[in-house]
């Protein structure tokens, strides 16, 4: 049977919490019914998170881990699950326990229809300056780079792997996928799911980043749109 999903979780000092979320996603995805794996980047943790990870690795069979020399953030985590994955739809989520795995069968529901669905935060639970940064970046990006999504901040998503492998990564541009799926005229959708409040560890990845590096990539993403080849043929003659 051919590989269906792929889960990808990027990781950086997430000790307390890798363990419990692993443990959330298993029987979600098992009542799915089809087969499926889950790709753990460890970006250059210093913390017991890679000897959790390898400590599960004998009792966890879906379980692939890859692993960084160093830290080399979040797109980059990202990237190295999506290039690694063999599943024909990817799930991404955060690994602070924050985005709710139960969610996953309802984004799911939207794969017929659609090549991209985001998960949309409802009732953040995160400090309201983080909030306020994150919904001040979103209103930036929208503006600047037309594409309609309100929060994609929020990891939980589910790509269709064919589209995907279209699009070329670079730093920072995790948080422009559904600007770049929607230049490439794939289709995009945004889902309400659930949000927890962070118990152990602290952020280690957030949308804004604080640095003008986002502007530059957002202007990328502006330019990328303005310049796409957009033609129809009409007809080819021999």
């Amino acid at each position: 049977m051919a590989m269906k999903y792929s889960v990808v979780i990027p990781l950086k000092n997430e000790e307390g919490n890798i363990a419990d979320l692993i443990a959330e996603i298993e029987p979600v995805m098992k009542r799915l019914g089809e087969r499926w794996e889950l790709l753990c980047i460890d970006d250059g943790s210093t913390d017991q998170t890679g000897e959790i990870l390898t400590g599960l690795l004998p009792q966890k069979p879906f379980l692939r881990v890859i692993r960084f020399d160093k830290n080399y953030g979040q797109s980059a985590a990202f990237d190295a699950g999506f290039r690694n994955a063999c599943g024909e739809w990817v799930i991404t989520l955060d690994g602070d326990l924050q985005n709710d795995p139960a969610d996953i069968p309802k984004l799911l529901e939207a794969c017929s229809t659609h090549d991209l669905i985001c998960g949309s935060r409802v009732n953040r639970q995160d400090p309201w300056h983080k909030k306020i940064t994150s919904r001040l970046a979103n209103w930036i990006r929208k503006k600047l780079c037309g594409d309609t999504v309100n929060d994609t901040g929020c990891s939980l998503k589910v790509y269709r792997t064919k589209c995907l492998s279209r699009i070329k990564m670079f730093k920072g541009m995790h948080r422009f996928l559904p600007a770049l799926f929607s230049i490439e005229g794939f289709r995009v959708i945004e889902i309400p799911v659930n949000h927890r409040k962070r118990t152990q560890g602290h952020t280690k990845y957030n949308l804004f980043n604080r640095s003008f590096n986002t502007i530059a990539d957002m202007m990328a993403v502006r330019w990328m749109r303005k310049r796409h080849l957009n033609y129809t043929v009409t007809a080819e003659e021999k």
